[in-house]
């Protein structure tokens, strides 16, 4: 597959995906009823039998993703650490990092919704850092999806100036490897161009759910961040039921109110399990710049 790159206008250096409205590795399907062919010679069957589905290689998927080059100049900027750091809140990630892959290999999970009680906690800096420090681990596949589509950041964060409309994917108008981009060899980003309205429809439709699916069975990572609205500025988290395994709630140091935190747990209680409560912007003077937190 050839390539072609281009420079973003926010220092950004991404391919654009060729547009194919099918995916070259959909997948497969048997026929419950197939037709049967006969030899004109013979009047044997030829096809008595459906053709099996064919086997998926995600190794083939991922390296079909177009690669996006990140400038490490904006990332730093926007407090982000794609690379090993001795600074505080890189340390810190790390350490979140640890335990979250501790929690998810007890429960078996890989898909985890990033949210916040309310705006402003962080939650998709917090998803962006916490996407790039597992993505470090050698030979491992880790997804970072914008679901918040109503608002989406992390295509800014990142300096991804030209990234296409989620929606199109989906709603199955495009398939998988136009829409995503590959940061590295570890990294599937599928951030998102352009808000969404009516965003929590979107997200309760079959379309996304077969979507979510795909991006599962395709890419086969080992963990899945989605980033989605807070939790109580409306009903996008709950229409995720079924399609993450658990939620991983940002609170922000500064202004979140416990109040707020228990109410987020009335309303995921009995649909969602919290994973953990991630404490954005604590105190700690030597980690300011940053912005730093504890579970």
């Amino acid at each position: 597959m050839g390539t072609s790159e281009k420079k973003s206008g926010q220092g950004a250096v991404g391919e654009t995906p060729r547009s194919t409205g099918v995916s070259l590795f959909r997948r497969g399907t048997v026929a419950a009823n197939p037709t049967v062919t006969y030899d004109l010679a013979t009047g044997r069957e030829i096809f008595a039998h459906g053709l099996p589905s064919l086997a998926l290689n995600p190794v083939k998927i991922w390296e079909s993703l177009a690669m996006v080059r990140l400038s490490p100049g904006h990332l730093l900027g926007n407090g982000l650490f794609p690379m090993t750091s001795d600074d505080p809140a890189a340390a810190a990630f790390d350490h979140l990092r640890s335990r979250l892959l501790h929690g998810l290999s007890q429960k078996g999970w890989r898909r985890i919704a990033i949210s916040s009680p309310t705006h402003g906690c962080g939650k998709s800096f917090v998803a962006t850092n916490l996407a790039l420090t597992l993505a470090r681990r050698p030979d491992s596949r880790t997804v970072l999806l914008d679901l918040d589509l109503r608002r989406p950041r992390l295509a800014g964060i990142l300096g991804i100036s030209d990234a296409p409309p989620l929606a199109d994917y989906l709603c199955g108008e495009q398939p998988l490897e136009a829409i995503f981009r590959r940061f590295g060899r570890t990294l599937a980003l599928g951030v998102n161009g352009a808000p969404v309205p009516m965003a929590a429809e979107m997200l309760h439709s079959p379309e996304t759910v077969e979507a979510l699916a795909a991006v599962s069975d395709l890419l086969d990572p080992e963990v899945v961040l989605i980033d989605l609205p807070p939790v109580l500025a409306g009903d996008d988290v709950l229409a995720m039921v079924g399609q993450v395994d658990a939620v991983l709630l940002v609170t922000d140091g500064t202004k979140t109110r416990p109040e707020e935190i228990r109410a987020c747990e009335r309303v995921l209680e009995g649909r969602l399990p919290l994973l953990g409560v991630v404490l954005n912007r604590a105190e700690e003077p030597a980690a300011q710049q940053y912005g730093y937190w504890r579970r």
